[in-house]
């Protein structure tokens, strides 16, 4: 056995013990040391950065941006070619469905003038649909998954051009359970998709020779056994245009602090039933916040390792995601996930993606949906606001 499948096989040992240790463990190591951390690694991570003296929502192309998104893309492809061929394929990235439900995003009334911009330029509601994921890159029991989950909104009756035109009437918003995504930039992201196709991504964090040991740490500090995925907080870790020369960050966050207790001998869809049983009882909500960039060097646009500060800009609830209470996990709705793609491209002009992570998106994510849903004959769609899946 190589040294990088030695290394990747004790690491996810390691993990696997960790994740089976009592909850109230992490819990209180969280509340001590998380944030102190966090702090020490951001400290270091920024150390190395310099000054490129942008401006607020200003972007710099990478070199060779083109050519490494689409080796991105064709990566993940051969991924899931190798992963699936002969089966029913999954997503490369934010894999398994824990649940697609209906939702409303309700604009908050009496917004300020400077809040006012895009979907949040009037008070209204929009209906939803909401996937909440597990990381992958392949399904596995929800224990010893790598702990970061995701969560993907879609706005339907958004009436205005989008800037891809496969689905003409919605609005994506996307985000993770950690405020920094898992790569710096798409330079590293490839790399870590190479280890990812050779079952060795652990090695992408701890090659000696390569370390990544900073965004893995980073990585670390919000990676663990979650309760259910209506109980996390989720960040955009990239940013978005909010109208005209503004950029800001999205947070999603638990409107109450409750807590659904991890079992003891949890399912391989504990976090699934944990959603089932909240929802077949009682309506669910997040506030939905921006944070906006006040300083182009300290909030970078396009180092996705780097945490914005929020001391510096503090995040503001623009709107309320609300989720009814329903039955959601029928094979038939589960099925339905499949059909679906979510893009942050997805979207209006005033609140397009920035940054060299999101100009990739729009063409990894476009190309790796087409292929899934070719693989497996499923019909791509858009769905609507009205729409009803047989249970």
């Amino acid at each position: 056995m190589s040294i990088p499948k030695i290394v990747n096989a004790l690491s996810v040992k390691l993990i696997n013990f960790t994740r089976r240790l009592n909850p109230a463990i992490r819990d209180s190591f969280d509340r001590l040391f998380q944030k102190k951390i966090q702090a020490v690694t951001q400290f270091i991570i920024n150390l190395s950065r310099k000054n490129d003296h942008l401006a607020i929502a200003q972007e710099k192309l990478l070199p060779d941006e083109e050519k490494i998104t689409r080796e991105i893309a064709q990566q993940m492809t051969e991924f899931l070619k190798k992963n699936y061929t002969g089966k029913v394929a999954e997503r490369a990235g934010n894999t398994k469905t824990y649940g697609v439900v209906k939702a409303t995003f309700e604009v908050l009334p009496d917004l300020a003038d400077e809040l006012r911009v895009g979907i949040f330029r009037e008070t209204r509601t929009y209906a939803a649909w909401v996937r909440f994921s597990g990381p992958g890159p392949l399904e596995t029991h929800d224990l010893y998954n790598n702990g970061i989950l995701s969560i993907g909104i879609k706005l339907m009756d958004v009436e205005a051009e989008k800037l891809i035109d496969d689905e003409k009437m919605t609005q994506d918003f996307t985000g993770i359970s950690s405020p920094t995504f898992t790569t710096p930039n798409i330079i590293e992201n490839i790399k870590l998709q190479r280890q990812v196709f050779n079952d060795t991504p652990a090695w992408y964090f701890l090659n000696p020779f390569d370390s990544h040991l900073l965004d893995a740490i980073m990585q670390g500090l919000y990676a663990k056994a979650h309760t259910s995925p209506l109980e996390v907080r989720y960040f955009s870790c990239v940013p978005y245009l909010y109208g005209e020369r503004k950029a800001v960050q999205y947070s999603i966050k638990p409107s109450t602090d409750e807590k659904t207790p991890i079992p003891k001998n949890p399912s391989y869809d504990y976090l699934r039933e944990a959603m089932v049983k909240v929802l077949d009882e009682r309506e669910v909500c997040f506030d939905f916040m921006v944070q906006f960039q006040t300083d182009p060097h300290r909030m970078p646009i396009e180092n996705a390792s780097v945490v914005w500060s929020e001391t510096l800009s503090p995040y503001i609830k623009v709107a309320t995601l609300r989720i009814p209470a329903q039955k959601f996990d029928s094979p038939v709705q589960l099925a339905f996930a499949r059909n679906l793609s979510y893009n942050p491209w997805h979207c209006i002009a005033e609140h397009r993606p920035l940054g060299n992570q999101s100009r990739a998106r729009k063409y990894i994510y476009l190309e790796t949906s087409k292929f899934r849903q070719q693989m497996n004959g499923d019909k791509r769609i858009e769905p609507q606001s009205d729409w009803i899946i047989d249970q």
